[in-house]
């Protein structure tokens, strides 16, 4: 079994090494020979344990309060058991170690100069008169082995903190990449069901246009020839015919727009002219927060003004009349970023990712074809769409655009 695997062990719920740090710290206090010095070992065996556990002790201020106590408990435990004589003199690298393994060159130092000078303090504690020469020998090399011992954990916990930020760091590119392979994975699904469904709308569409042309072709027939007689109510059928007709037929329009290929006639356009232009046809007041950043895009203008019109509308019937609806542009590195945000009464969570799939609405009347039309215009420029939404506080939608032409392949249109 590997290192890695043991220190991963816990027994009932306890790492294997607090297990191991309680029954060293127990035994050191089953051997003191006062209470109070067991007291002290206690207070420092506490604050070890905690170490890692407690969130203010990642804080700066927290980890100084930490080192503050550990040093004084311990300058306490030495001036109980004898100075500078105190078999507890190791006790004290315990808190620049933990210095060491946590913060960086500047705090180690700082922490071992401290603990030091605790050490060295003792001195004046002790009123010793004279110190032997070998006894200086003895203190200098203690303070220099503490500051050796303290630099060497520092290298390897800044080694350890380095390895950490590399994983994580690999750890969230990692997490990115499988995002975007997942909408990639989504836009790819979504592609295939709408060629799919433009075929069929196609087909579709072709084979309603004959019926429903000779079924206008009867019912204006059959509205002539009780024009003027005694058949108020053949004549009022004759033109609810003529009316659903001419709906299926407008219908019919739509499915063959949604199927036909996409070839944007790309001009170099102002696109807060675009989004102006079809406010005023959609009749829609609009609270515009455009940037000077974004600038001409290449882009179909009909086509995009088909676009905001859609968004438009849809964002004014889902308000009440005195809700702002609000657009505004932006430059997001190599896109330009077109927001379109109402108030009005938001699309329910399962809606959400189905939004731009045709046959989809949440209106009471309607196809759902709209947003479909509009994310296949989105993606013939090389954009892509967003929506966020809650519902009974409104929806934004956004749409990006590349603000560099790209090369746009055209499908042959199917027979």
């Amino acid at each position: 079994m590997s290192e890695n695997a043991i220190g991963s062990r816990s027994w009932f719920g306890i790492r294997i090494q607090d297990a191991l740090l309680i029954l060293m710290f127990g035994a050191l206090i089953v051997l003191a020979h006062q209470n109070l010095t067991r007291f002290y070992l206690a207070s420092i065996a506490f604050l070890q344990l905690i170490e890692g556990r407690v969130t203010w002790l990642d804080l700066m201020w927290g980890r100084v309060t930490s080192i503050v106590l550990q040093l004084l408990i311990w300058w306490l435990l030495m001036d109980n058991t004898g100075w500078l004589g105190s078999q507890y003199y190791p006790l004290l690298l315990l808190p620049v170690v933990s210095t060491a393994t946590y913060l960086g060159v500047t705090g180690t130092m700082v922490t071992s100069v401290a603990a030091i000078a605790a050490y060295l303090s003792l001195l004046l504690r002790a009123e010793i008169v004279e110190i032997p020469p070998e006894a200086i020998h003895t203190l200098a090399i203690n303070c220099v082995a503490l500051a050796v011992a303290a630099l060497i954990v520092n290298l390897l916990g800044e080694a350890r903190r380095t390895e950490a930020t590399r994983y994580k760091r690999a750890a969230e590119q990692l997490a990115t990449a499988n995002q975007n392979l997942r909408e990639a994975e989504a836009a790819v699904r979504r592609s295939e069901r709408l060629a799919a469904l433009g075929q069929l709308s196609a087909g579709l569409a072709h084979e309603l246009r004959n019926p429903l042309g000779s079924i206008r072709g009867s019912a204006e027939l059959l509205e002539r020839s009780v024009g003027g007689g005694d058949n108020p109510v053949a004549r009022e059928l004759a033109g609810i015919i003529s009316e659903e007709v001419d709906r299926t037929n407008s219908l019919v329009t739509r499915f063959l727009d949604f199927a036909r290929p996409l070839e944007p006639r790309r001009e170099v356009t102002d696109i807060t002219q675009v989004i102006d232009q079809a406010a005023r046809h959609a009749r829609v007041e609009i609270i515009r927060n455009y940037s000077p950043d974004v600038p001409s895009l290449p882009i179909d203008p009909s086509l995009m003004e088909q676009v905001f019109i859609n968004l438009l509308s849809n964002a004014a019937q889902a308000s009440t009349p005195d809700a702002p609806i609000t657009v505004f542009t932006r430059v997001m590195r190599d896109e330009a970023e077109i927001c379109v945000v109402d108030r009005g009464c938001g699309i329910s969570p399962d809606k959400i990712e189905t939004i731009f799939n045709p046959f989809v609405t949440t209106k009471q009347t309607g196809v759902g074809l709209g947003l479909a039309i509009v994310a296949k215009i989105v993606d013939g420029h090389g954009g892509r769409m967003s929506v966020e939404s809650e519902p009974g506080k409104g929806s934004t939608f956004r749409l990006f655009l590349p603000l560099e032409e790209v090369a746009i392949t055209v499908a042959p249109v199917t027979k």
